[in-house]
């Protein structure tokens, strides 16, 4: 039986054995930290919460995390959002995917006016935020809820907070 690969491997893999791609490219949750410093607002009460960094840092700026799988096309990352807390109104470059998977959460999109739509999300349940589209979260149950997150670019930059007190310190978690 013919095993041939259809498609080059990247050059940094072209001579990796696959015990160093399997050792490189599996990262499991117990092994990933939760980061309650990832974001400039997460600081801020009600905008509390942990990135635990599986593909890229996402977001957050921190692309030196040398504990993550290196990004190509996208990011991936697991947010842990307590009780009333969420993120800040904001925009990316790219799309920005949301997809519950404990607990339960409500997505929101804004216009410049400040008109907010929102839905309630529960497990296996998503929203995927265009490019330049105000959105965010806000856990308003009792219970944590647990998101996967994924943005479309590997080295996105850090979160252009709506709000321009915010947007001026997006960066202030780096120092």
């Amino acid at each position: 039986m013919d095993h041939i690969a259809r498609h080059a491997r990247p050059a940094h893999l072209v001579e990796a054995s696959l015990e160093d791609i399997m050792g490189r490219y599996v990262k499991r949750f117990s092994d990933t930290l939760a980061d309650w410093n990832a974001f400039s607002d997460a600081s801020i009460e009600g905008y509390h919460r942990a990135q635990h960094r599986f593909v890229g840092a996402g977001a957050s700026g921190k692309h030196d995390d040398a504990g993550v799988i290196p990004a190509g096309a996208f990011t991936l990352s697991i947010m842990n959002v307590p009780p009333g807390q969420g993120n800040a109104p904001h925009t990316h470059e790219v799309e920005e995917v949301f997809f519950v998977l404990q607990g339960e959460c409500v997505v929101f999109i804004e216009d410049e006016a400040g008109r907010r739509l929102s839905q309630t999300l529960k497990p296996w349940e998503m929203i995927s935020c265009p490019p330049g589209v105000i959105h965010g979260y806000v856990n308003e149950s009792d219970a944590p809820c647990f998101l996967q997150v994924m943005l479309g670019k590997g080295r996105p930059e850090t979160a252009g907070f709506a709000d321009s007190a915010l947007f001026e310190q997006r960066d202030a978690h780096l120092a």
